[in-house]
Formats: structure tokens, sequence, C-alpha cells
């Protein structure tokens, strides 16, 4: 009896059609989701996935939580090109937010630069690059010492374990921009709990605005007081532009929330990678003439700020791929910071490395102001604080220190350290 199939068909069968071949889109070509979870094994690095995603294609389709089908940039270069290009635009209200469903967003509110574009941003950057100018940055370098070497002071007096962020990288940024700004340094606390609010992904839309409108209530009482008794500081200089209360009072919210927040995880998080990784924290103490160079490396190989968005203002072709008016782009910069094609051994923290070209403050007409205040500050403090401390070390285990995964900004919630008394 023959089990199989017949060898052929009766005379009078029907005729049976061809097979079809079904045509699959290309893997790289499918939509995916954000790869979230940034610690993925190593506090320090981004989350696995986008290596993969990058090295399959650095410009693909991505699927966002309201449906939206756009475009994630992970190639350094494809990033690097739409941060520069004009034909993205950084307004809100034109984007898809790629984290979360939360609907459309409203256009950027008074003071807020970074969702505006040309004219209207050229005009008002205009205002503000000249007080964040590489020359006079520098000139600040003495009393960024003086800063640093009194919370070095401070934490020497209290004896280890202490919390660095507590006692070095939150005080000497929150200091400096409270100094170039003008604010009073007595209501940091205030200022520290909204802006963490507003940078946590996690918190509702009722207290981030609460948050927000808080500091801007803040912001423009100092105007007001600025106006009235002009100090030497910023946002006195700025009393005498064309700018109203309201926009002024942004501007101080947006500078003064920048300035707090990212530098201080910076210092924080970049003190842990150092402590954690032996010998390249011996290379920074053995040669403090590094600093400008372990900085740059330290902002590739960290990447607190991420990421970028952009919507496409017309049709733009990059890297082979039609990216139509009206979709948005998420650019990853922590993972084009990784881009092997950029760095080679990019998931090495390599403080003797050429780290030009990193995207950590951005790229293009929004390419952050205080950088080289942030610079300053980092090479002022990360040498200082090892020179001082020869023996610093953890003082929990390293899986133990509080990592702030849901905010805008990476870091550490806390650093326990300690030293060898001598």
């Amino acid at each position: 009896m023959r089990t199989g199939p017949p060898t052929h068909s009766a005379p009078d069968a029907e005729p049976q059609p061809e097979p079809q071949s079904v045509t699959q889109p290309e893997p790289e070509l499918v939509p995916v989701s954000l790869p979230t979870g940034r610690h993925s094994g190593c506090p320090f690095d981004p989350p696995a996935e986008f290596a993969r995603l990058r090295a399959e294609r650095p410009l693909r389709r991505l699927h966002f939580p309201d449906g939206h089908i756009g475009w994630l940039a992970t190639g350094h270069s494809v990033c690097r090109g739409i941060m520069a290009d004009p034909r993205f635009s950084a307004r809100y209200e034109l984007m898809h937010y790629p984290l979360a469903d939360v609907g459309e967003l409203p256009a950027a509110p008074a003071g807020d630069i970074l969702g505006l574009d040309a004219p209207e941003h050229t005009r008002y950057r205009k205002l503000l690059a000249g007080k964040f100018t590489v020359r006079r940055m520098r000139q600040l370098a003495e009393r960024v010492e003086q800063i640093t070497a009194e919370c070095l002071d401070d934490m020497e007096r209290r004896g280890g374990p202490v919390d660095l962020v507590e006692v070095l990288a939150q005080p000497v940024p929150a200091l400096m921009i409270c100094e170039l700004l003008g604010v009073p340094y007595g209501d940091r606390a205030f200022f520290q709990r909204h802006v963490a609010t507003m940078f946590d992904q996690t918190a509702g839309q009722e207290d981030s605005a609460a948050a927000t409108g808080a500091l801007l209530e803040y912001l423009h009482k100092l105007v007001l007081a600025k106006r009235a008794e002009p100090t030497d500081d910023l946002l006195s200089d700025l009393t005498s532009s064309d700018l109203s209360d309201e926009w002024l009072a942004g501007i101080g919210a947006l500078l003064l929330a920048a300035g707090l927040d990212t530098t201080a995880n910076m210092l924080g998080l970049g003190t842990f990678a150092l402590l954690s990784n032996p010998d390249q924290l011996a290379a920074l103490r053995g040669d403090p003439g590094l600093a400008g160079q372990a900085v740059e490396e330290l902002l590739r190989y960290l990447t607190v700020a991420d990421p970028g968005v952009r919507s496409a203002l017309e049709d733009v072709e990059i890297d082979g791929q039609l990216i139509r008016a009206g979709e948005t782009v998420v650019v990853s910069f922590q993972a084009a910071n990784r881009d092997p094609a950029k760095y080679p051994d990019p998931d090495r923290l390599d403080l003797h490395r050429k780290a030009a070209g990193h995207l950590s403050f951005g790229h293009g007409a929004h390419q952050c102001l205080g950088q080289q205040l942030a610079r300053v500050e980092m090479s002022v403090a990360f040498p200082a604080l090892l020179t001082r401390f020869p023996t610093l070390r953890l003082a929990v285990p390293p899986e133990d220190v509080p990592l702030r995964a849901n905010s805008d900004i990476y870091g550490v919630q806390s650093l326990p350290v300690t030293w060898d008394k001598e």
C-alpha cells in the first residue's frame, strides 16, 4: 500500500496552481521598539540591543508608543548628520515621544530654546552664547578650584564613609551655576528636588508640571528682583535685553536645571566608573595633566543625557533610507558614542583615547551651551579628588550603588565612598 503522495496525477485531475513565494520584509526594515534598561549587566553600558541594531543598520524603523512609525539612529555618522541638518526640527509639537504615549506634545514654553528652530532659536541663543565662551569659562577655573577644595575639606572633616554625591558631585556644579546666574545657593535643596522630578520618567504629568511651575514661579520673582536691583550675574545682564520676564524666567530655569543635574551626574557616575576601572584611575592619579582628555573619554563612555529627538520637515534621504516629512527620528547618543566605526573597542574605558567628536553634548545648532563650564568643573574636580584621597574606594559592593535608571539624566542616586585615614 502506498502511504506517500502520488507520483503523478490522474488524467482528469484539476491542474494545481504553482506555489507562490511569500516575500518577507528584510529584518532590519521591521520596526523595533526603543531599547531601554540602560544598565544591562554593566552599570555604565547602554542596552546591549543597541549594538545589534547598529550592526544591522545604523538607521532603521522604530515603533513609538503612540503607534507612530518613525526612525532610530544608532550609528555615529548618521546621528551626527541628523543633528546638524536643518531639515530636521527640534520643535516639540512636531515630535512623537519615544518613551511613553503622552499624546500630542505642546510647543516649547517661553524660555525653552531647546524646542525652537531657526530663526527664533538663533536669536535667543546668540543672546546667551557670549556668556558661555571658552575664554570666559576658563576664567572661572580658579573659582571652581576654590569650591572643589572647600568640598574636599568638608569631606575630609566628616571622615568616611560619605556620599560623594552629597559632598562633592552636587555642590560643585550647583554653586557654580547659582553664582553664574545670580541665584541664592541657599535655595539649592528646593531646586534639586524640583529638577529631579522634572527629569524623572516615572513622575506623573501632574507632578512634573507642578515641579516645573514651582521652579518658574521662583525664577520669575528673582527676575523681578534683578530688574529692580541688578547684580553682577547672567540674569541681571539679560534684564537689559528686550526679553520679557516670562522668557527670562524660562531661560533661567532651563540653565539652572541643566547646570545642576548633568554635571552632578557626570561627577558621581564618572567617579564610580574610575573606581570600577583601577588601571584608568591610576593613570589619571599619576598624571593630572591627563584630566582634559580623561573628561572627554568619560563623557563618551557614560553619555548621561540621551536620546535626542528630531522630526523631518521635508523628505530627507539619509544612509540610503527615505525619511518622510513628519516622521520622528530618535537619535541615540549613547549608541553613537559606542560605535566601533568611530571608536575602536568602544566598550572599554580608555583615558588615553582621543574621544573628540563624541555626541554627549549633542551636535549642531542645539549643542549644549554650558559644555565648557561642565568641562572646567570636571577637569578640576576629578584629579583634585583623587589627589586628596589616594586610597578612595567604594564603601559598598558595586552592585549596591543605587542608579538613576528612570531619569532623563542617568547617574547614581548616591555613591558611598571611604578611604584610609592617616
